[in-house]
């Protein structure tokens, strides 16, 4: 794949203020066998900010992004929104109103979405092909304000949700190079987890999924198989070596998902994923970059390396990013 894309900066928006997971008033509706599996996600606390909608998130992270690069609202060529999993409204346009806010009047404005946490690989995707595409074009702003669907945090079996933004300013240059992506997806599972919202008020929203066994064993068994094949493709193609990938960063859902990434692939997952899955949670699409800027500002990626994205999604879909890093610095401070 030609190296058309690297991401210049990145920046979160997060918080200020966190609640602790044995705290959250819905462990008090479940059994014992649902309160163990949730105290053993490896999740202590998470961000949650009841004066802050994924709006505000996605504001707050794509501000910081353009002051980080030194980038005009104006001078931006493309905004590319992932979606929210709940919008406040129907109808409305919550990315022009985004683009109104950041002042980005010329920027081609639009959303993507519907895989879940891996929606931030189409969104990377179309950075690359408007990139591509536009000789004009020169930088695309890459953003997305994740909160809960639903008012409980806890996602039974998988995670607990927590609440931030995340932004990229994504050019033809920059330290981070995007050196291949890969993405598939199978739509058997298509509705292995659902909100039903239709005539009922947002207070009694909750995820079902309709087979747990269906999610802990058959979508596992696919999810090994993908990746496996998926990673050997990756490093095949860009004649590279397992010893070649100097870290693997994963989306945050628990530690037993980190080890499943390590045991499928053979790897180490990055010391940011745990500490970001302990403190933060689960933040849907933002997860990989957060991890990634993390790792970056804590000097564990270093000039010349390069580190593979890990993502999945029950939807099911699957994704794999490489990138390269030159050593400068791609991020301010990533958490508030």
């Amino acid at each position: 794949m030609p190296a058309t894309m690297a991401v210049r900066t990145m920046a979160s928006f997060l918080p200020h203020r966190s609640v602790a997971v044995a705290e959250l008033p819905e462990l008090a509706y479940l059994g014992p066998g649902e309160r163990e599996l949730c105290a053993g996600l490896g999740i202590d606390r998470v961000r949650a900010d009841p004066g802050l909608d994924a709006f505000d998130l996605a504001a707050g992270a794509a501000s910081r992004a353009l002051a980080a690069a030194g980038l005009a609202p104006e001078r931006v060529g493309a905004l590319v929104v992932v979606e929210s999993r709940a919008p406040a409204t129907l109808v409305s346009s919550a990315e022009t109103r985004l683009q109104a806010h950041l002042g980005a009047d010329r920027a081609l404005t639009f959303s993507v979405g519907g895989l879940g946490c891996v929606s931030v690989t189409p969104a990377l995707l179309v950075a690359r092909g408007l990139l591509a595409a536009d000789p004009d074009l020169s930088d695309v702003l890459v953003v997305h304000g994740s909160t809960p669907a639903t008012p409980r945090r806890y996602r039974h079996p998988v995670t607990v949700s927590g609440d931030g933004g995340m932004a990229a300013v994504v050019s033809r240059d920059g330290p981070l190079r995007v050196l291949d992506v890969l993405q598939e997806t199978d739509g058997r599972y298509w509705d292995l987890f659902r909100v039903d919202f239709r005539d009922r008020p947002s207070a009694r929203w909750t995820e079902q999924c309709r087979d747990p066994r269906e999610y802990s064993f058959q979508l596992a068994l696919e999810s090994r198989n993908r990746l496996r094949e998926m990673y050997r493709r990756l490093l095949e193609r860009n004649g590279l070596a397992p010893a070649d990938i100097a870290r693997h960063v994963s989306h945050n859902l628990s530690t037993g998902a980190f080890r499943f990434v390590e045991e499928t692939l053979g790897v180490s997952v990055a010391s940011a994923c745990h500490d970001n899955l302990r403190e933060l949670g689960h933040l849907g699409p933002n997860d990989v970059l957060l991890n990634l800027a993390t790792e970056i500002g804590a000097g564990r990626l270093r000039g010349g390396q390069r580190a593979v994205l890990v993502n999945s999604s029950p939807v099911a879909a699957w994704s794999l990013v490489l990138v390269e890093f030159d050593g400068e610095p791609v991020s301010p401070e990533t958490v508030d």
